[in-house]
């Protein structure tokens, strides 16, 4: 593994969010931002997969249950060769790769279509579980806003996936604390969340999600734990690399101006 490598990975995709969100006018840049090193992590140092092969039937599965998050998704399988990252300047435009939700039938490398927060995690244990019946050692990752974790149906698949041991199943919360509407602890706390996610049989690791070194060595837990899934507090800052940007909840659904838009590319360049 090249640290040093991942790290630009990651500001690489923080640049491609800027890019898109810019150039649609529209989207959420705040938590995709806080998301770029468990993107950039996961999709160039965990998860086996192939952009040649989408289709590859022993790859890794992804979901993205905050699905408006998708820049931090289309900037990491573009630029890993899904498809041309000259497609980034044609998010959200009408007949485009990129949607402004993940679309399974638009885009390659997409799993499942998601948006409406609270279900991405059903759709991972459900996948968890007919692997393993079907005795492939494909693993299966999910990544949860924690805003999304106030949605009922969160804690129906937690507790389905803890019941059935599903070892082969690993969820991400990007713990950033914001929600569109404020902070999350007001609008409906969460603490103590990881004593929560234990109650329901997981194994919980409270993780800095913005190191590299820390995030590998969290995956690589969740990969030897055996008899119950694992979730990642992963702990963020939204807006993460853009300073105007960072720990303000207006930024979770608005896109930045030609003079933000060029103050934030050189900030992260």
């Amino acid at each position: 593994m090249n640290v040093s490598r991942i790290r630009d990975t990651a500001r690489q995709l923080r640049r491609d969010i800027v890019e898109m969100t810019h150039c649609a006018g529209s989207g959420h840049p705040g938590g995709s931002l806080s998301a770029a090193e468990i993107m950039a992590v996961l999709y160039f140092h965990v998860m086996r997969h192939d952009p040649a092969r989408p289709q590859w039937e022993a790859r890794d599965r992804f979901y993205l249950s905050k699905g408006h998050a998708c820049p931090v998704l289309y900037a990491a399988l573009g630029e890993d060769g899904y498809f041309a990252t000259a497609e980034f300047k044609r998010f959200r435009k009408l007949g485009s790769l990129l949607q402004g939700h993940p679309h399974r039938l638009k885009t390659p490398g997409v799993e499942a279509s998601s948006g409406s927060l609270g279900q991405g995690l059903s759709l991972a244990a459900g996948t968890a579980l007919g692997l393993r019946m079907d005795k492939r050692k494909s693993r299966v990752f999910c990544l949860l806003g924690d805003g999304e974790l106030q949605e009922g149906q969160v804690w129906e698949a937690a507790m389905a996936a803890g019941h059935f041991r599903l070892d082969n199943l690993c969820a991400v919360v990007d713990y950033n604390n914001l929600q569109i509407d404020g902070a999350v602890e007001q609008v409906m706390g969460l603490a103590p969340l990881a004593d929560k996610w234990r109650a329901f049989r997981w194994n919980a690791l409270e993780v800095d999600g913005h190191s590299v070194d820390a995030l590998v060595s969290a995956f690589d837990r969740a990969a030897n734990t055996r008899g119950k899934p694992t979730v990642l507090l992963a702990k963020t800052v939204k807006g993460k690399g853009v300073s105007f940007m960072e720990d303000k909840a207006e930024w979770h659904g608005r896109a930045p101006n030609r003079e933000e838009y060029e103050k934030a590319m050189e900030e992260l360049t």
